[in-house]
């Protein structure tokens, strides 16, 4: 019988996919450099194939890399399991996590749920911030877990892709305005930037009327009319309508949802949580507004056409 993987090294090898290197995932794992290299030409040499094709400081999985990636973190997540079933006190304690209050409504019950079903006498802390302030906390090892904007995070790992939208208000026709105003946050905000590059790209007049990281602040500002956002799926919300090419604006890039973790990170409560944000994330059904989003856009192409109520009913919709 085959000798079985060695955990630790997969665990280096999962290090290394989520820091995006050799030196941070030492800095992870509490090794050397040279002993985490080490560990991979081991592994590498058990499986009989290269995991990483090496650029400079950075690296990149091949394609037998990628096989491997969804067996370890299985691997891994069933020696945590399996432990913490043999132990009643690594159930126990506090996890911090954090994430922007764009992602906190659609994504933190589903999270929640599932994570506190599992381990009911964990005590989740919860902070809700941008995601350079989350980024912060992390090094200075406020946070064990982080959802982040990755594009600005270069060793976040991306958990989760859904579509970039302009919305508006399902009950105003905000977005038909000659000059378009916007409700978008602040200026470093990779959503903001996506969006007006958009807008600029087609010649459409604009100006930011209200800027800030609050989702709540923006959704409010969409809702009651008064300009149009930029916002990902997870953050649509019922009143809200999808603007498509139909209406005038630009298909977007979708929009990534990135993960970060604490130094000391590697407790087991922690990993569970980690595993349940990657299960919850890469899950999650689309957002309930986007079924009210296509059946606000629907309607409101048939009424341009003069077709009415009738022709939308008998669409389907």
């Amino acid at each position: 019988m085959a000798a079985p993987l060695d955990l630790d090294q997969v665990r280096t090898f999962l290090a290394i996919v989520d820091t995006g290197s050799f030196t941070r995932a030492a800095d992870e794992v509490f090794k050397t450099q040279s002993a985490v290299s080490m560990q991979m030409r081991k592994l590498e040499e058990r499986l009989d194939t290269v995991l990483f094709e090496r650029n400079g400081r950075s690296v990149k999985l091949t394609e037998d890399g990628d096989r491997l990636l969804g067996y370890a973190r299985k691997l891994l997540s069933l020696s945590i399991e399996t432990l913490t079933a043999f132990d009643e006190e690594s159930i126990e304690g506090h996890v911090r996590i954090g994430l922007p209050d764009d992602y906190a409504e659609r994504l933190l019950p589903e999270i929640m749920a599932r994570f506190s079903r599992s381990n009911p006498r964990v005590e989740l802390q919860i902070a809700c911030e941008p995601s350079q302030n989350l980024t912060d906390h992390i090094e200075k090892g406020l946070l064990d877990v982080a959802l982040v904007c990755p594009s600005r995070i270069a060793h976040a790992e991306v958990v989760r892709r859904e579509p970039l939208h302009f919305v508006t208000s399902a009950a105003h026709c905000v977005h038909e305005e000659k000059v378009l105003p916007l409700a978008i946050g602040r200026a470093d905000c990779t959503w903001r930037k996506q969006g007006i590059e958009a807008l600029k790209a087609i010649d459409r007049d604009h100006r930011v009327l209200f800027t800030s990281w609050s989702a709540t602040i923006v959704a409010s500002a969409v809702l009651a009319g008064l300009a149009v956002s930029v916002l990902p799926e997870c953050a649509l919300r019922s009143g809200m309508r999808v603007l498509t090419e139909a209406d005038g604006f630009p298909k977007l890039e979708d929009a990534e949802i990135g993960m970060i973790r604490g130094r000391n990170s590697d407790r087991p409560v922690v990993e569970a949580l980690i595993a349940h944000i990657r299960d919850s994330l890469q899950n999650m059904s689309p957002a309930p507004a986007i079924e009210v989003a296509a059946y606000q856009t629907e309607q409101a192409r048939l009424a341009r056409v003069g077709r009415g109520r009738s022709n939308l009913l008998a669409a389907g919709w």
